[in-house]
């Protein structure tokens, strides 16, 4: 098992925070928007809290679920040291793999037609991450302080996210079907 902790083994340390979570959990929180800040397979959403939990960082216990036992995760001491360590380091701008982009930057070898057909998947994406983010708005609302506060600024992000995606998607449209 390796040691090494990645920017997604911090970023479950922080989803799981200090009210914990199971990693079902998680996988609703990168269904419902949190794509757009962080990407892993599922597979990876249960066994990286079962890693982290084998180097101390997380602790484990189980809770009734709908149908059988849940493992709940949360932060040991060691994990939240680690944790409020990597938060206090400067952010850098986002490392971005930006599929619909690489469309476009190679559209002269596709095609206009071609570009815009291979695009219709982003704008589904689109008006899905817009719905989720009005779907999540009520429980947003719901949150005590300070945590409405820091998920709010987050859900901010999202929606200037989408919209700009939303607003460079119809500047493609309308530039390529312009010829």
């Amino acid at each position: 098992m390796s040691r090494r902790l990645t920017s997604t083994s911090y970023a479950f340390l922080a989803l799981v925070g200090e009210g914990g979570a199971a990693p079902y959990d998680l996988v609703d929180i990168l269904r419902r928007g949190g794509r757009l800040y962080w990407t892993t397979a599922a597979s990876h959403v249960y066994a990286e809290p079962k890693r982290l939990a084998g180097m101390g960082l997380l602790q484990s216990h189980k809770e009734p679920g709908r149908t059988h036992e849940r493992t709940v995760y949360e932060l040991t001491d060691a994990g939240r040291e680690v944790l409020l360590d990597y938060l206090r380091r400067p952010a850098r701008f986002p490392r971005i793999q930006h599929e619909a982009a690489l469309r476009v930057l190679a559209g002269e070898q596709l095609g206009a037609e071609a570009v815009l057909a291979s695009l219709e998947g982003l704008a589904a994406d689109i008006e899905e991450l817009s719905g989720l983010l009005d779907e999540t708005q009520p429980q947003l609302e719901a949150m005590p302080e300070p945590k409405r506060i820091y998920r709010r600024l987050g859900q901010s992000l999202a929606r200037r996210l989408v919209a700009a995606h939303e607003e460079w998607l119809a500047e493609v449209r309308a530039t390529l079907q312009a010829g």
